[in-house]
């Protein structure tokens, strides 16, 4: 049969930052709406990562990401300030 169009292709992880294969990594989409796929890249997750992750609470991840400018600013800078939002939510 037919092998996917992504076979060897590598993404990198948005939690951990490793390289993994697309096959082996879980699409995450920070609007939550990850089946419209027209006009839209995504992120990814490590299998690793995905387990750990997809069991914790979610609620107000998504806006908490976006206030942090999660995809628009050096790394250091978006931790700093996710961590900072996820302290003042508790």
């Amino acid at each position: 049969m037919f092998g996917s169009r992504h076979d060897g292709e590598t993404v990198t992880c948005i939690a951990c930052g490793e390289e993994c294969a697309r096959s082996d990594a879980r699409e995450y989409d920070k609007h939550g709406d990850r089946w419209d796929r027209q006009d839209k890249s995504f992120e990814y997750l490590c299998k690793g990562c995905f387990t750990e992750t997809c069991r914790q609470p979610r609620d107000g991840l998504e806006a908490t990401l976006a206030a942090a400018d999660a995809g628009e600013t050096d790394r250091e800078t978006f931790l700093r300030q996710f961590h900072e939002l996820s302290d003042d939510r508790q």
